[in-house]
C-alpha cells in the first residue's frame, strides 16, 4: 500500500515588529484623545458650576438672607421705639418718634430690595406681597396708637397691642412670615453653596481622566524611547505637563472658591440665628451689618480665579492637540505606508 502523501505545512508569515509598534502608538493616541475629551468636558462643566454658584451666592443668595434678617430686626426695633415713645410720654409731641420712623423706613426699603433678590421664586414673592399687606395694617394700628389716642390710654394700649400682634402673631404675623421665607432661602442657599453628588462625580471623572492622559502620555514616551530609539518627544512631554497642571490648578481654584462658600454659609447662618433670637435689637442690628459687610468682601472672587476657566479651556485644547502632533509625527515619519 502506498503511504499517503503528506502535504508540507506552510509556515505563517511573522508580523513585522514595526507593525506592532505602530498599533501600540495608535492605541496610545486613541486613549489619550478619548480620555482628554471626557476629562475636559467634565472639568469645564464642574468648574463653571462652582463659579456660577459663587456668583449667585454673591449676587442673590447672600443679599436675600441678609435682607430678611435686617428687615425683621428693623421692624421689631421700630415697634420697640414706638412703645418707648409712648412710655416716655413724648408721643404727645412727636408721635412715634424719629427713631421709629427711621427703622420703619429701613424695613420698607428692605422689603423693596427683597422683591428683587429673594431666592424663593413665586412662593417668596407671594410671602412678600402678604407681608406688605399686613405691614400696611400694622401702620394703620400703630399710627392711631401714637398720634390719635394720646389722651385715651385705654385705646392707645389696645392699638399698640393690636399692632404688636400683627407684627409677631405666630403663623400670620409679619415676622413669622419672614421667618418662613428665610427658612426656604436658607435651604436654597445651602444647596447653592454645597458640592452635590453630581458635582463631586464630575470632578472625580475629570481627575481620573486627566490621570489616564498623564499615564498614557508617559507610556507613549517610554514606547518611543524603547522601541523607536527616540529621545523624549517635546510634544508629548508638553502634553504631560499641561495635563498635570489641569489636574492641579482648576481643582485648587475650586477648593479656594468652595472654602469661601463654606465660610459664607456659616456666617449667613449666624445672621439668620441672630435675627430669629433678637435678644438685643440695637446690638443685633450692628452685628448683622458688620457680618454682612465682611461677608460681601469675602465673596468677591480673586482676579486669577476669574481667568482660570479660560486657562483650563486653553489647556484642554493643548492636551488634545499636543499628543496628536507628537504621535502623529512619529507615525508619519517612522511607519508611513507600513502594513498592519
Amino acid at each position: 500500500m502506498p503511504r499517503p502523501t503528506r502535504w508540507p505545512r506552510v509556515p505563517r508569515a511573522r508580523r513585522p515588529a514595526g507593525s506592532r509598534t505602530r498599533r501600540l502608538l495608535e492605541l496610545h493616541l486613541a486613549v489619550i484623545v478619548l480620555a482628554a475629551l471626557v476629562s475636559m468636558t467634565a472639568l469645564l462643566v464642574s468648574y463653571r458650576e462652582v463659579q456660577n454658584a459663587a456668583g449667585e451666592m454673591r449676587a442673590r443668595a447672600a443679599p436675600a438672607v441678609q435682607g430678611v434678617a435686617a428687615t425683621q430686626l428693623a421692624l421689631l426695633r421700630a415697634h420697640k421705639e414706638a412703645e418707648a415713645s409712648v412710655n416716655s410720654g413724648i408721643d404727645e409731641v412727636v408721635g412715634a418718634g424719629a427713631r421709629y420712623e427711621a427703622q420703619l423706613s429701613a424695613a420698607n426699603q428692605g422689603l423693596s430690595r427683597l422683591s428683587d433678590v429673594q431666592i424663593d421664586g413665586e412662593r417668596g414673592r407671594g410671602v412678600l406681597q402678604t407681608v406688605t399687606g399686613v405691614l400696611t395694617s400694622y401702620s394703620g394700628s400703630i399710627t392711631p396708637g401714637t398720634v390719635k389716642y394720646v389722651d385715651d390710654e385705654l385705646m392707645q394700649r389696645q392699638k399698640l397691642s393690636e399692632a404688636r400682634r400683627q407684627l409677631v402673631r405666630p403663623g400670620t404675623g409679619v415676622v413669622p412670615r419672614l421667618d418662613v421665607l428665610q427658612g426656604h432661602q436658607m435651604q436654597r442657599m445651602s444647596r447653592i453653596s454645597t458640592l452635590g453628588p453630581l458635582q463631586l462625580t464630575g470632578w472625580a471623572v475629570a481627575e481620573l481622566g486627566l490621570a489616564v492622559v498623564a499615564v498614557t502620555t508617559l507610556s507613549a514616551l517610554w514606547l518611543l524611547r524603547s522601541r523607536c530609539g527616540r529621545s523624549l518627544d517635546p510634544w508629548l512631554l508638553a502634553a504631560f505637563v499641561v495635563a498635570v497642571a489641569l489636574a492641579v490648578v482648576p481643582l485648587w481654584a475650586t477648593a479656594a472658591t468652595q472654602e469661601r462658600l463654606d465660610t459664607a454659609r456659616e456666617r449667613l447662618g449666624t445672621i439668620e440665628q441672630t435675627a430669629r433670637e433678637h435678644h438685643h435689637l440695637a446690638d443685633d442690628q450692628q452685628e448683622v451689618t458688620r457680618t454682612s459687610t465682611a461677608l460681601h468682601g469675602r465673596l468677591e472672587a480673586e482676579r486669577w480665579q476669574s481667568w482660570a476657566y479660560y486657562g483650563a479651556l486653553g489647556g484642554g485644547t493643548l492636551v488634545l492637540l499636543l499628543p496628536v502632533a507628537g504621535l502623529g509625527r512619529r507615525l508619519n515619519a517612522d511607519y508611513y505606508g507600513k502594513a498592519g
